[in-house]
C-alpha cells in the first residue's frame, strides 16, 4: 500500500479555453482560507485561447506554496484530471474547475470530515444549500435524474452527483483508477467507489451556474452517458474490482 503523505491539499484544475475567467479563479484559489498547506496542478487541456499565457503569468508571482503546470493535447476533462492526479502528491485532493462556478472559499468545508478522519470522500452539493440557481433546467433535471439513478441502483442518498467539487483521501484518488477520458470520469469514480464499499458524504456548497454562450461545455449526451457507466458499474462481476481491492485501502465494514 502507498505510504500516506504530508498533510497537504493538491487542487487539480483542468483547463480548456479559459481565459474569461482563469486569472480571477487561479487568485481565489490562492488566497482561499486553508488549514493545511496547499500545492495547485494546472492541467491545460490543449487550450487555443490565452489560457496559457494567464498560467504563466500566475506562475511568475511569489507563492508560499507550489504551482505545477501541465500541457497536454486536447483529450477531455477526464483525462486532465488524470494527469493532474498522478502528479499530486497531497493528503486530500481536490477538483477545481478553471470557470468561477464553485467558490474557492469553501475548500475547508469539503476537506475538513477527511482531515478528522470520518470519512475518505466528500462532495460538494449544490443542492444542500438553498438558493443556488442552475445554468440550464435541462441539465439541471438531467443532473437529478442521474442522481437519483445512482441512489436506487447503489442505495445511496446523494443529491448531486455530477458536482465538480469531488474531494477525495489523496492515497485513496490516486490508486483509483478510471478509462473515461471526458466527463464520464465523474460517475464512474463514483460508482467504483461505491461498488466497493465507501460512503460518500456531501456537504452544502455555493454555486455560480454559467451558461453555454461562457463556455460551459458540458452536453446532453454526456447525461445519457452517465446512466450507461452507471448500468456498466453496477451490475459488472466483481472479478473487474479484485485489482482495485488490492491497491486501494478498502474501508471498514
Amino acid at each position: 500500500m502507498v505510504q500516506k503523505t504530508a498533510e497537504k491539499l493538491s487542487i487539480v484544475i483542468p483547463v480548456y479555453n479559459e481565459e474569461r475567467t482563469l486569472s480571477l479563479l487561479l487568485e481565489k484559489v490562492a488566497a482561499a482560507p486553508l488549514s493545511i498547506d496547499r500545492e495547485v496542478i494546472i492541467v491545460n487541456d490543449g487550450s487555443t485561447d490565452q489560457s496559457e499565457e494567464i498560467v504563466r503569468k500566475f506562475m511568475a508571482q511569489d507563492h508560499a506554496f507550489e504551482v505545477k503546470y501541465l500541457r497536454r493535447n486536447n483529450g477531455g476533462k477526464g483525462a486532465a484530471v488524470r494527469d493532474g492526479i498522478a502528479a499530486s502528491t497531497g493528503s486530500v485532493l481536490i477538483i477545481q474547475d478553471g470557470d468561477l462556478e464553485y467558490e474557492p472559499n469553501e475548500f475547508e468545508r469539503c476537506i475538513e470530515p477527511i482531515l478528522s478522519g470520518e470519512y475518505q470522500v466528500i462532495y460538494g452539493s449544490r443542492e444542500r444549500k438553498k438558493h443556488n440557481g442552475y445554468s440550464n433546467l435541462r441539465f439541471y433535471l438531467g443532473g437529478l435524474a442521474v442522481t437519483w439513478f445512482i441512489d436506487i441502483l447503489f442505495g445511496c442518498n446523494l443529491t448531486d452527483e455530477p458536482t465538480c467539487y469531488k474531494t477525495f483521501c489523496g492515497d485513496l484518488i490516486r490508486a483509483l483508477d478510471y478509462e473515461n477520458d471526458d466527463f464520464g470520469w465523474e460517475p464512474e469514480v463514483t460508482c467504483k467507489l461505491l461498488r466497493l464499499g465507501y460512503k460518500i458524504k456531501e456537504v452544502g456548497i455555493s454555486y455560480t451556474p454559467r451558461h453555454i454562450a461562457e463556455g460551459k461545455k458540458i452536453r446532453w449526451h454526456d447525461g445519457l452517458k452517465a446512466f450507461m457507466i452507471t448500468l456498466k458499474w453496477r451490475f459488472c462481476s466483481m472479478k473487474k474490482f479484485e485489482h482495485l481491492r488490492k491497491k486501494v485501502f478498502m474501508p471498514e465494514r
